[in-house]
């Protein structure tokens, strides 16, 4: 998409040179505009919102345009601020931004109802071009009118029988001075209105060329995502497909996509499964090394054990002699105590061990089913 930059150039250096210009000729501008201030400020003001309004329809494009490259672009975020020309365009394909794909049917309603609001956005600015034009006339007519009732006026005022010359004459030049005025009105009104109609209409050129290429940008890309129907591609005198064979094709097209949609989703989930797979795989590994470790450390205690019963049965022959003495009996407690003590931790180290496999089992089991229903879907 191209954004309207050229244009709102053109239209700020066209104003800039049309006000050096202004300034250029500003006294006779001045005194022309005070023949009929009233009306020629109506026609200053008329050309003063035109030209904001020409300025506001170039630059309500870059939201548009803002618009249309965020949703091209498939990464990046879609904004809260819905547009106002696309808002059509926006409803229909807001939710399928991954998968846009428009029949002919659907491309040229968009591409209508977008033309028809660009259209009712450039009335105003032609109205306003021809209400220049016409109070300009307006103002010529007024002037005109003034002349001429001016005139008759010193028509019948005007006596040359029995009278001074000189003083006949000055009253001519003093009654030709309404006249003046009015013919002042006439021009100076026809001057502003058809000047500023000229200006108005070179910002509402190039508005319009704005709103021309934003248009065709936008043709071009929703005819990128147009997939063509069956029944277009006919040659001449051939009859193309009935409605409802195309719209059941269209519907059929859906559906595959939809198909293949679901498809990659569950090659994904099965992907993700058998990575689960592997990493439960990796877990009861690890459990069994563990339980290997376990079974060969109780090997040891058992084969201790054996080893310590003599020395116990000698030690406890001896105490009942009454020939052991305290140090003895001392570690005789504390190697009883430690032998309860790695007992215990044994004990709860297999518990410990057994709770996890069984969790394990049980995540592997809701997997195995999770990946079984994924499949029969």
């Amino acid at each position: 998409m191209t954004r309207p930059r050229k244009y709102l150039i053109r239209m700020i250096v066209f104003l800039v040179a049309v006000t050096v210009l202004c300034g250029a000729l500003f006294q006779p501008l001045y005194h022309a505009f005070m023949t009929n201030a009233p009306l020629n400020g109506l026609i200053i003001g008329v050309l003063v919102l035109g030209i904001i309004y020409n300025f506001r329809q170039v630059l309500m494009l870059y939201p548009e345009v803002a618009w249309i490259e965020n949703f091209r672009a498939t990464s990046a975020p879609l904004s809260d601020a819905s547009p106002k020309l696309l808002a059509p365009m926006a409803t229909m394909v807001g939710d399928r931004r991954d998968r846009l794909s428009l029949s002919t049917v659907a491309m040229r309603s968009l591409l209508d109802g977008i033309l028809s609001r660009l259209d009712e956005s450039r009335d105003i600015s032609r109205y306003t071009i021809g209400l220049l034009i016409f109070l300009g006339l307006l103002g010529t007519f007024w002037g005109l009118l003034d002349t001429i009732g001016s005139i008759g006026n010193v028509i019948a005022g005007l006596s040359v029988e029995g009278a001074d010359m000189t003083k006949v004459f000055a009253d001519l030049k003093r009654g030709l001075q309404a006249p003046m005025a009015g013919m002042g009105t006439a021009f100076s009104s026809s001057l502003f209105g058809l000047a500023g109609s000229l200006a108005l209409g070179f910002l509402d050129l190039q508005a319009n060329q704005a709103q021309n290429r934003f248009y065709n940008d936008l043709e071009e890309w929703l005819s990128s995502v147009t997939r063509l129907a069956t029944g277009a591609l006919t040659a001449e005198g051939d009859q193309s497909i009935p409605a409802y064979v195309q719209a059941l094709l269209e519907q059929t097209a859906e559906s595959l996509e939809n198909l293949q949609r679901t498809i990659t989703r569950g090659e994904e989930n099965r992907m993700s499964v058998n990575a689960n797979i592997l990493a439960l795989s990796d877990t009861l590994e690890t459990l069994t090394d563990h339980m290997r470790t376990q079974q060969a450390l109780m090997k040891t205690m058992a084969e201790t054990q054996i080893e310590l019963k003599p020395i116990l049965a000698q030690i406890a022959a001896g105490s009942s002699t009454g020939g052991i003495d305290d140090a003895t009996r001392t570690h005789i407690r504390n190697l009883d105590v430690h032998l309860t003590r790695l007992t215990a931790d044994v004990s709860s180290g297999r518990e410990d061990l057994v709770q996890q496999l069984r969790s394990e089992i049980k995540l592997l089991a809701r997997t195995i089913a999770a990946a079984g229903d994924d499949d029969g879907r």
